[in-house]
């Protein structure tokens, strides 16, 4: 399970997911992205393990938005090393929700990365005030 075994951080786990949607909600508003290690600083996560514990709360996110039918709301965080896109587990998580059929690296991670943030930007930035 996502999140287990790491420590609570200042703010608790069980809270992460929820504080991390309300951000990145914020954040489609404005057509954004955000850095792995800025939303865990913004969030004001505690160490250890800080990108750890902000990747554990996207899945959470991602497994949510499954259930939901919505896009995925974690396509707004990248990774400073990787160009603009998220790190290879994000794609890792949408194949294994059955969403992405491609892989964690490959040369159509691209597109799919640009077309799920653009829809992610549509849908919770304008559709949905949650």
């Amino acid at each position: 399970m996502p999140g287990e075994g790491w420590p609570a951080g200042k703010h608790g786990m069980s809270s992460l997911p929820k504080r991390v949607r309300e951000h990145l909600k914020e954040l489609a508003r404005r057509r954004e992205t955000i850095l792995y290690r800025d939303l865990a600083k913004e969030l004001e996560v505690q160490p250890p393990n800080t990108i750890r514990q902000v990747a554990d709360a996207l899945e959470v996110l991602m497994q949510e938005d499954q259930a939901t039918g919505a896009p995925f709301l974690a396509a707004l965080v990248v990774s400073k090393t990787r160009n603009g896109l998220p790190a290879p587990v994000f794609f890792y998580v949408a194949r294994m929700l059955g969403r992405f059929r491609g892989s964690d690296t490959g040369p159509d991670t691209p597109a799919y990365h640009a077309r799920e943030l653009e829809s992610a930007w549509d849908y919770w930035g304008h559709l949905h005030n949650r």
